[in-house]
């Protein structure tokens, strides 16, 4: 039937069948119809006795209905709405409903297809009341898009949380991105709306259109539980094939489950930034792919020692400038380097050689571009609506808000979604402090106090307790590690004992005291000699994670051989020295890329680590040194076995500030070997230097930071010293050393098996 007035005019009955029809029309026309599938699709009269087929299809010329069984035509639809609205009554034997497809012609195309309204609901009973009591804890096996064949037909299921809304579409090139042609059923419950669009695969683009309750249509919004997105600056949301990955790290998973008290384990961390580890350069600057990364980057690590990758933010954001840490897709890998599963590939072949992968996660707030959370369906949804409580003045970003149940359930599924179906060995939370204080980097009259008066947020405190008794319950394996900058008492102890929960905290106190010393020219440490000690008089107050991280690295800081003060040759021995001082002290290790070779300029996110330095001997020796360290490290359980224990730290002499040099002992839990920690932070060699010892024997001097393989002058002690019967330092033995100018050295009571 061809679109005219004759053909709109000869179906203008005033029927109130198909007067209510005309106005649903009028309805679906200005896309503000919030029950779409009360009118589109197969439906019985009142008497249940007759049936009849409606269909919305803007620039649709003739509809016809088919049997999907046989593919005979079975009825006309005729046009009532000049906008596209078609309908017929069907033959008196069609009384039940029955699978039809719709064959329509646009123009000179014909297409064939499955009528989305056609089909039933996608979200069971127990899921819409698990959604709405906020305690669906994977509500991404619902929400989002997912292929699934429904009634015998393949497509896609799509869902998003919108309470508010008016109206909601999904768009995509599948619909000419018309909010009019696939408005979604309402599931008032649980504030979730939802359609199973037929024929619709994987790679297809998606976003939602929402029209608010006072009627406005929001910008498009990409899908919040999206498992994959469109490479950026595009931004929207792609249906990702369904995950059939298969993993091969079974014997790794098991031995994480089982052997998973991390606070005595060895742990060095080689935090990156995936982006600008490496570019190919002779490729426009390219990035990395996921598997280019599992060849290159973990073979790298493997040699290096490390025993985790910490990844900084890769769920998908949209502005590269913010590192990862402005995240609008938090259910999807970045698309800047490969597909979903290519992600899973890289996470197995890390596994494969026995290395971690811990996910720098942003859950303290988000990004305000248009095409995300926030103002989501027309209101405050995932964000409080006052700006004192909602809005970051620090990045110009949003604060969730944990009060909502729903949001913590979208952020806690979303922990658990990493760790389960990306095999995640734990989860760095970024910026915990700002989520702790309601005061955090505003002035008086800028924020909220909490109901009794105070600053703290009791929903944030309540959501990561939560997320960590979540994550250590379902995934004994994993850990949890909290940057958090304050004095918040607990970070790393157990709910049960009035903690936060986390495995361990970042000793941002350590890096800033030892940075600003190793900073001092020599001459003037002796005034500084404090910022080497202090720390161990909170030490064990938590467990902790010594991290020289990207954050040091950028914003003028300028790069860490950067900081060392001196001639060439200076700055090179206090990075080593610094680096001997970073293993032997107590916590598990983080270093940012580019600090294992001594990158001498500031961290770029645009362009790769400047691997050609390695050409020269001085990086050479930092690189060898750190791999040294590293391998050292994991070899001696005195260095990590204690490490959150006073029982594994013995001071031989804190107070020697006149010489800036420091001595103490690092033990185990049998303390049979103990190892003998000592740094001279100063150009000059000690001579003769006499330091107490825990008993009689042979000390081996396993590493010296002035190697000569490390760049340095081979200040050395021969190999071996033996204890003397001189009592010093409080203990009846004693050893006289060589100390190496800005040198550290590690030495080991030798003892036979």
């Amino acid at each position: 039937m061809s679109l005219t007035s004759e053909n709109v005019a000869r179906h203008s009955l005033e029927s109130p069948v198909l007067a209510a029809l005309r106005a649903a029309a009028d309805a679906l026309a200005r896309a503000d119809h919030g029950d779409p599938f009360s009118v589109l699709g197969l439906h019985q009269d009142a008497t249940g006795k007759s049936l009849s087929v409606r269909a919305f299809l803007p620039g649709a010329s003739a509809v016809c209905l088919l049997d999907a069984q046989t593919g005979a035509d079975i009825a006309d639809l005729s046009l009532i709405h000049p906008d596209g609205f078609f309908y017929a009554s069907l033959p008196s034997n069609r009384h039940s409903r029955f699978p039809y497809r719709l064959r329509i012609q646009f123009g000179d195309q014909t297409v064939i297809f499955d009528d989305a309204y056609s089909f039933p609901p996608i979200l069971g009973e127990l899921d819409v009341h698990l959604l709405a009591e906020g305690s669906h804890l994977r509500a991404f096996e619902r929400l989002g898009a997912h292929q699934l064949t429904l009634e015998g037909v393949a497509g896609t299921a799509f869902a998003v949380w919108a309470p508010n809304a008016r109206r909601v579409s999904v768009v995509g090139d599948f619909c000419a991105w018309d909010g009019r042609r696939l408005p979604m059923r309402h599931r008032h419950d649980c504030g979730v709306w939802e359609i199973f669009v037929p024929g619709i695969g994987p790679g297809a683009c998606y976003k939602f259109e929402i029209r608010g309750a006072d009627g406005v249509v929001q910008p498009l919004k990409a899908d919040p539980v999206a498992f994959a997105a469109e490479h950026p600056p595009r931004t929207a949301s792609v249906v990702a094939p369904t995950n059939r990955f298969v993993w091969t790290d079974k014997e790794w998973m098991e031995q994480q489950r089982h052997s998973a008290n991390h606070r005595e384990a060895p742990i060095s961390i080689y935090e990156v930034h995936l982006g600008s580890w490496k570019r190919r350069a002779e490729e426009n600057n390219r990035y990395l792919s996921y598997q280019e990364l599992a060849e290159e980057l973990v073979s790298y690590v493997k040699t290096m020692g490390f025993t985790h990758i910490e990844l900084l933010p890769i769920t998908e954001f949209p502005f590269d400038g913010s590192w990862g840490y402005q995240p609008i897709g938090l259910y999807a890998p970045t698309s800047r380097h490969g597909a979903p599963d290519d992600f899973r590939a890289f996470i197995d072949v890390c596994h494969a050689h026995n290395i971690g992968v811990l996910l720098d996660w942003v859950p303290g707030h988000f990004p305000s571009d248009q095409h995300g959370l926030a103002c989501f369906d027309g209101t405050c949804l995932y964000e409080h609506a006052d700006p004192r409580q909602g809005y970051h003045p620090d990045w110009n970003t949003l604060v969730y808000n944990y009060g909502r149940r729903e949001v913590n359930n979208f952020l806690l599924g979303n922990a658990l979604y990493w760790l389960d179906s990306f095999h995640m060995d734990g989860l760095r939370v970024d910026a915990v402090a700002s989520m702790l204080y309601l005061d955090y980097s505003r002035k008086d009259g800028e924020w909220i106090p909490n109901r009794y008066g105070g600053k703290e947020n009791l929903e944030a405190i309540s959501f990561l307790k939560k997320l960590n008794e979540l994550a250590y319950g379902q995934h004994s394996g994993a850990m949890t590690v909290a940057e958090e900058s304050t004095a918040w008492p607990g970070v790393s102890r157990p709910t049960w004992e009035g903690g936060l929960g986390f495995g361990f905290k970042w000793n941002m106190g350590w890096m800033h005291d030892t940075l600003r010393y190793f900073s001092k020219d020599p001459i003037h440490r002796r005034h500084h000699h404090n910022d080497l000690t202090f720390a161990q008089l909170y030490q064990y107050s938590e467990n902790f994670v010594l991290p020289l991280s990207h954050d040091e690295v950028v914003h003028g800081k300028g790069s860490l051989l950067g900081k060392m003060p001196g001639d060439r040759w200076q700055k090179f021995a206090n990075l080593r020295a610094y680096y001997g001082f970073l293993y032997a002290h107590p916590g598990k290790k983080l270093l940012f890329m580019g600090g294992e070779f001594a990158q001498e300029r500031e961290w770029n996110h645009d362009a790769g680590l400047d691997w050609d330095l390695l050409a020269d001997p001085a990086h050479q020796g930092i690189q060898s040194l750190i791999r040294d360290l590293n391998h050292y490290y994991q070899a001696t359980p005195a260095l990590w076995e204690l490490d959150c224990e006073s029982a594994g730290f013995e001071w031989i002499e804190p107070n020697d500030y006149e010489n800036s040099v420091i001595s103490f002992i690092r033990r185990g839990k049998d303390r049979a070997r103990p190892v003998i920690a000592i740094g001279n932070f100063t150009p000059e060699p000690r001579h003769n230097y006499r330091i107490g010892v825990p008993e009689s024997g042979d000390y081996v001097e396993r590493l010296n930071t002035d190697a000569s393989c490390y760049g340095g002058c081979d200040v050395e002690n021969g190999g071996v010293v033996t204890a003397e019967k001189i009592p010093c330092h409080g203990r009846a033995w004693s050893i006289v050393l060589t100390l190496p100018p800005l040198g550290f050295l590690f030495l080991e009571l030798q003892k036979d098996m």
